[in-house]
């Protein structure tokens, strides 16, 4: 379906060109005033939290949400969990450790190897490396809200909008937690953003990846760089078809291939489905005006 260009209430909107980055620019002061205006407010005002935990992995997701939970609340009232697998880089751990150092945040290790391969060799001893991985997410994530509860604290998300369009995660898992700082920023945002904010370069500059497989990068996995894909998202989400980008130059290959994970993985970006079975079904019709 071939989308009207520009699209309807997006003012003075750019012509899609793959050369032309500049749809992704954003103002790093505003962006990160706001984000720390929102974590006070998401955090401690509708919730009553005064602590987070935030799982910290050595990338600059992780890290850069991290930064800004603790200039948001204090460094002391945030507390970075390090949740290494066995197959983990040792470079994960430098790197996280690296971010707690530079913006004065406390950790606790938590090494969920034996968590997680006392359920695999013991009952799926022939699970892929793919299957490990998510069982590894999603053992984190048991980790990161039993260490919430333990300290009245509030667990914090850390997926970015790119990872979450193009379904780049484990679900019940990466997207969990019920605050997200992350969530409507591309990679290409992220990183600028990380880098504003005083991320250590090291962290900042290294090749994405999820770390739950031996030598995985996100961009191997994806087959296309983030760069690329947050620009075609961006285009595909404000109006414009797969067909339009193509004419405008985009590769027809690295379209088609965004553009199917956008569409395969919609499911993974809401709640549960209910089937409604009254005119008051939860988050389907009865709905509070922040809601909306």
């Amino acid at each position: 379906m071939t989308g009207a260009w520009p699209p309807p209430g997006i003012a003075a909107a750019r012509a899609p060109d793959p050369a032309d980055a500049r749809p992704l620019d954003i103002d790093t002061d505003l962006v990160r005033t706001w984000l720390v205006q929102f974590l006070r407010e998401e955090i401690e005002r509708r919730r009553g939290f005064r602590r987070v935990v935030v799982g910290l992995s050595g990338g600059v997701d992780s890290a850069l949400t991290a930064a800004l939970c603790a200039e948001a609340l204090g460094p002391e009232a945030v507390l970075a969990l390090l949740l290494p697998y066995r197959t983990s880089s040792p470079w994960s751990r430098e790197h996280a450790l690296l971010v707690a150092e530079k913006f004065g945040i406390p950790t606790r290790t938590i090494d969920i190897t034996r968590a997680v391969d006392g359920y695999l060799d013991e009952f799926e001893p022939e699970a892929g490396g793919h299957r490990r991985g998510n069982v590894a997410a999603r053992q984190r994530m048991i980790v990161l809200f039993d260490q919430a509860f333990k300290l009245s604290a509030l667990p914090v998300g850390t997926g970015n909008k790119a990872e979450r369009l193009l379904g780049y995660y484990t679900w019940h898992a990466d997207d969990s937690p019920p605050v997200n700082p992350l969530g409507d920023l591309f990679k290409s945002q992220v990183w600028a953003l990380a880098r504003a904010v005083g991320v250590p370069a090291e962290v900042v500059d290294k090749p994405a990846t999820a770390d739950l497989i031996q030598g995985q990068t996100d961009e191997e996995d994806l087959g296309v760089t983030y760069p690329e894909a947050d620009l075609i998202l961006h285009h595909l989400i404000s109006g414009l078809g797969p067909d339009d980008l193509v004419e405008a130059g985009f590769e027809r290959k690295k379209v088609e291939l965004v553009e199917g994970r956008l569409e395969s993985t919609h499911w993974k970006r809401h709640l549960p489905t209910v089937a409604m079975l009254s005119p008051t079904a939860i988050g389907e019709w009865y709905l509070r005006p922040v809601d909306y």
